[in-house]
């Protein structure tokens, strides 16, 4: 069987041709992949940032909320040793003969009035308290989306790194789907919107 010089040139033609196409669209590919991880790792150092500032914000919250509760259960014993030595004085008032009720009664209300005081500075000190926690909440609510954004970013720059090698579309495109949701929790969490994965939260906790 004769080989035909003109047809194995054509060939030949071809195969180069699917050859340089082939290299055209890995190089497409390879150049997306590398942008989409370039963009991704910014937005990431930005999440990361800001993360750093809530979590520092987080640990002042709960120290504050610890010290308003101390300070909370001081006022109250106080508040209770003076509700019981009221409780003696108005005793003692009873059996005190009468040059010793002036005395007693000037006591009396002493106790009374150091009662009132810290019965209203324990209930200020109560509501920082709770103020503190609620503080913490909403801090703890944004530290999370930054969490989630993180893991789901991380697993798209994992498929991207996959896709850079195999050079598979398809594979780009799968990776795309935790981007989305990656980047969607990274913008919750930097412009405060009330989104939230509880399952996922709970998971990753």
């Amino acid at each position: 069987m004769d080989i035909d010089p003109v047809e194995s040139a054509n060939v030949a033609v071809e195969e180069t041709e699917q050859q340089v196409a082939e290299r055209a669209a890995n190089a497409r590919i390879s150049t997306l992949v590398a942008i989409t991880a370039a963009l991704l790792a910014t937005f990431l150092g930005v999440c990361k940032v800001k993360d750093d500032n809530i979590v520092q914000a987080m640990q002042q919250a709960q120290a504050d909320k610890i010290d308003n509760w101390n300070f909370y259960q001081a006022r109250n014993i106080r508040e209770e040793v003076g509700r019981a030595e009221l409780t003696q004085l108005r005793l003692d008032a009873v059996d005190a003969p009468p040059a010793k009720q002036p005395g007693v009664q000037a006591a009396i209300s002493q106790y009374e009035a150091l009662i009132k005081d810290q019965s209203q500075k324990k209930e200020v000190i109560r509501a920082m308290a709770e103020q503190d926690e609620k503080t913490y909440n909403s801090l703890n609510y944004r530290d999370d989306q930054f969490d989630l954004s993180d893991a789901l970013i991380a697993m798209s720059i994992s498929l991207l790194a996959k896709t850079a090698l195999t050079h598979k579309r398809w594979l780009f495109a799968v990776a795309m789907l935790p981007t989305f949701f990656g980047v969607l929790m990274g913008l919750a969490g930097l412009l405060g919107w009330h989104l939230h994965f509880d399952m996922l939260s709970r998971l990753l906790s």
